[in-house]
């Protein structure tokens, strides 16, 4: 049986990269020069803390960030901006998730993305990625183009392919 596994992953290095771009970016831009806080990234929890003064610059922080994450090939939808901005004294802060591995929502949207097409492969949830096999390749690339073309919310690369 040939088999490949559906990962959502990004590197650290080239993440890291793009935060030190947005740090620098932040420091020359006549905008957001003299304001307190920044942009800094945790590697261990996977997440970055920005903060600021107020929520207008955090919002261009977002933004600042956002466009060096893309800049340097990484999928803006790996971050979550979705958490709420928390008072911290005189300071904004809001912290962004680098969401890593496939979570069961969105297993469960890659395993119904394949059944709906109606390919013959196998999909099943496996820790934090979704493997997939069937008995010929070429079914295994109809459901890579299907998953491709297929809106999930989360970048996936297909790793690990077997014949």
């Amino acid at each position: 049986m040939a088999s490949f596994d559906i990962v959502s992953k990004v590197d650290p290095q080239t993440l890291e990269n793009a935060v030190n771009t947005a740090q620098k970016e932040l420091q020359t831009r006549y905008d957001l020069r003299d304001t307190k806080g920044g942009i800094e990234l945790n590697k261990k929890e996977n997440t970055i803390l920005l903060s600021s003064e107020n929520s207008m610059r955090i919002k261009a922080l977002e933004d600042i960030l956002l466009g060096r994450v893309v800049k340097q090939g990484i999928d803006g939808t790996s971050l979550d901006f979705s958490a709420d901005e928390q008072p911290s004294g005189q300071l904004i802060k809001k912290t962004i998730k680098v969401r890593a591995g496939v979570d069961k929502e969105f297993g469960r949207k890659i395993i119904k993305a394949i059944k709906d097409a109606k390919v013959k492969v196998e999909a099943q949830m496996q820790d934090d990625q979704v493997r997939v096999s069937a008995k010929k390749i070429d079914d295994l690339q109809a459901a890579i183009a299907v998953l491709r073309k297929a809106d999930i919310g989360l970048p996936l690369q297909f790793v690990n392919m077997k014949s």
